[in-house]
């Protein structure tokens, strides 16, 4: 049966999309950021313990003394572990998701209740739409609206659309029968009974369908950490990038807090709000009031007093962000000339060891001129579209003219080449030196079986890593006896360091310079077909027009050079440091290197 193009019908309608309605993208752009830097900018306003306060307060209202807290103690927690921040960048990715899901779905589930058609037509569609896996959506949306917050968003809000609407419907067409019978005779009007008998009816079961799309909401957020969406999904994607468990963990904790939190306030206010959940709730209080323990944990405020609660937080919370408003500006790290005057400049890299040493270098030394400096951790692709569609300034780590060649053609007419900064460079497998009579890349054939048919591989985006499948396996007759195992930079080196430790087999993806060749005594499979191309330069590119935009610093970026000593000192300094101290290690080494600042941005 001959092959049906359906992806490439796909792509082609992609295109087309993109080229006939990038105003309406544009405007949804702006809509969704607009509407996540409002919620955004009000959830991170007050400190951190005066907010927890107040959600404190609101859970005790609609849970009782002990979910306030416990909330108290939750939210705390996530302070103590410095991801408050990143905590309510999520829930304001969560909440826009949600608002503008129930926006949409509770219409469609009134209009699918009311009409078997319609919930006929609608039924495949969200069956389809549900079933997907979602990182399927991410891809569209970067092409539409770029990398950041709003893809990760429109992904969330497609996932979580279909179990609002079906819950919706559901519980529209669980009221019983005889009561809507009842209100048409006695002349009730179609719209009234729908908002006076049906909807109050059904609110249970809306409500659980609002708690089923946060819960959904939630789940997305590392997603849409992999595509620059920040928050604690941009936290655990660093934390399976770098293979740092501790901070995987923190993250974890912190959004399982915000779930829990969430899923219990959204399930009380169900009951609040619905008269048969009232009714439920005063006969479990008056059940409750016979026991002294239960009646003091469960005590819970009247209205008023919970308001007047979170205004008195509110309002002080507010007071202290005015009074802080005022406090005159820290001089610029390191004390350089204030020539940025806190501009904003965005910066992407891949978690490569040279690429992250560049970057927070740049970081570091754009921060001492006086820059607001942002950096982003992205897979290849997402790097590239987002340099293309301006998104991220400049990226320090292109590998050109080969590994990155893919990239480089499908977005030159984008991109800005500010020069190769270190080169030439070199792209290998690599074994262990103990491995005897393994020296070259025809030494492979045969021995499969001493390294369990597998190549480990890193981040599957990488050019490396599609000259490795493409060329390299079939030049020298590798293709079906080894299996390339994708994965990440982070865990190739965990899984080198492993083999290194047991005297065991193992074969890598790596390239020079790397620090790893000064960690461990390895060998570089030699090439003699070639397979591997020339070396690449590491080249600086930048979004079209930002030397224009910054004339100075795409003059600092131009004169950029490192020797293969500083780069691989920085590189191990990094190293050393551990995980999160990148730029405290770029200080102690630029301190270690008394002048190279002034020489690099002078």
């Amino acid at each position: 049966m001959p092959r049906l193009p359906l992806g490439q019908w796909v792509d082609s309608s992609v295109d087309w999309l993109q080229a006939q309605l990038a105003w309406l993208f544009d405007a949804v752009s702006a809509a969704v950021t607009g509407l996540y830097d409002g919620i955004d900018a009000v959830l991170s306003a007050p400190e951190p313990l005066l907010f927890a306060g107040i959600l404190a307060v609101v859970a005790w209202w609609l849970r009782g003394l002990s979910a306030g807290v416990l909330a108290f103690a939750g939210f705390a927690l996530v302070d103590s572990i410095e991801l408050w921040d990143d905590a309510m960048s999520t829930l304001s990715l969560v909440l826009v998701a949600t608002l503008v899901t129930l926006a949409i779905a509770i219409p469609l589930g009134i209009w699918a209740a009311r009409s078997k058609t319609v919930s006929a037509v609608m039924r495949p569609v969200l069956d389809f739409m549900q079933t997907m896996p979602a990182m399927v959506y991410l891809i569209p949306g970067i092409i539409f609206f770029g990398v950041g917050v709003v893809p990760g968003i429109i992904a969330t809000i497609i996932f979580a659309l279909p179990p609002g609407v079906r819950m919706t419907e559901l519980g529209i067409r669980q009221v019983d029968g005889e009561l809507v019978e009842a209100a048409q005779a006695f002349g009730t009007s179609p719209r009234a009974t729908l908002l006076r008998v049906q909807l109050p009816l059904a609110l249970p079961t809306i409500m659980a369908g609002v708690n089923q799309v946060i819960m959904l909401g939630l789940s997305m957020v590392v997603i849409a950490g992999m595509v620059g969406g920040g928050g604690l999904g941009g936290a655990v994607y660093r934390a399976i990038g770098n293979v740092d468990v501790g901070l995987g963990f923190e993250a974890g904790v912190s959004i399982v807090i915000l779930a829990m939190y969430l899923d219990r306030m959204t399930g009380a206010l169900g009951r609040q709000v619905s008269p048969l959940g009232r009714r439920a709730l005063a006969k479990a209080r008056a059940a409750a009031a016979a026991r002294t323990g239960a009646k003091v944990w469960g005590h819970r405020p009247q209205p008023v007093t919970a308001l007047v609660g979170v205004v008195v937080l509110a309002l002080v919370a507010g007071g202290m962000g005015f009074l802080g408003a005022g406090s005159p500006a820290t001089a610029t790290a390191g004390g350089g000339e204030n020539t940025g005057h806190g501009k904003e400049i965005s910066l992407g890299y891949i978690p490569w060891d040279e690429g992250i040493a560049s970057t927070f270098l740049w970081k570091e030394l754009l921060e001492r001129r006086g820059y607001e400096v942002e950096t982003r951790q992205l897979e290849a692709g997402a790097l590239y579209t987002g340099l293309a569609g301006g998104q991220i300034d400049f990226q320090t780590d292109a590998w050109l003219p080969v590994t990155h060649a893919q990239y480089w053609e499908k977005y030159r007419n984008k991109l800005e080449d500010l020069g190769s900064w270190y080169g030439p460079t070199s792209l290998e497998l690599s074994v262990p030196s103990y491995m005897k009579g393994v020296d070259s890349l025809d030494d492979l054939k045969g021995r499969s079986g001493e390294f369990k048919g597998r190549i480990i591989g890193i981040e599957p985006s990488a050019g490396m890593m599609g000259i490795l499948k493409d060329k390299v396996l079939n030049d020298y007759g590798l293709k079906g006896e080894y299996k390339v195992v994708d994965g990440s930079t982070p865990g190739m080196l965990a899984e080198l360091k492993r083999a290194y430790d047991k005297k065991e087999p193992v074969v890598v993806t790596l390239w020079s310079p790397h620090w790893a060749y000064s960690t461990y005594d390895l060998k570089k499979l030699k090439d003699p077909k070639g397979s591997w191309g020339k070396g690449d330069g590491v080249h600086t590119l930048a979004r079209k027009g930002f030397t224009a935009d910054n004339p100075e610093v795409g003059t600092w970026l131009k004169n950029f050079e490192l020797t293969e000593k500083q780069l691989t000192d920085l590189e191990a300094a990094i190293q050393q440091s551990g995980k999160g101290k990148e730029q405290e290690a770029v200080r102690g080494w630029l301190e270690k290197n008394p002048g190279l600042a002034e020489k690099l941005t002078p």
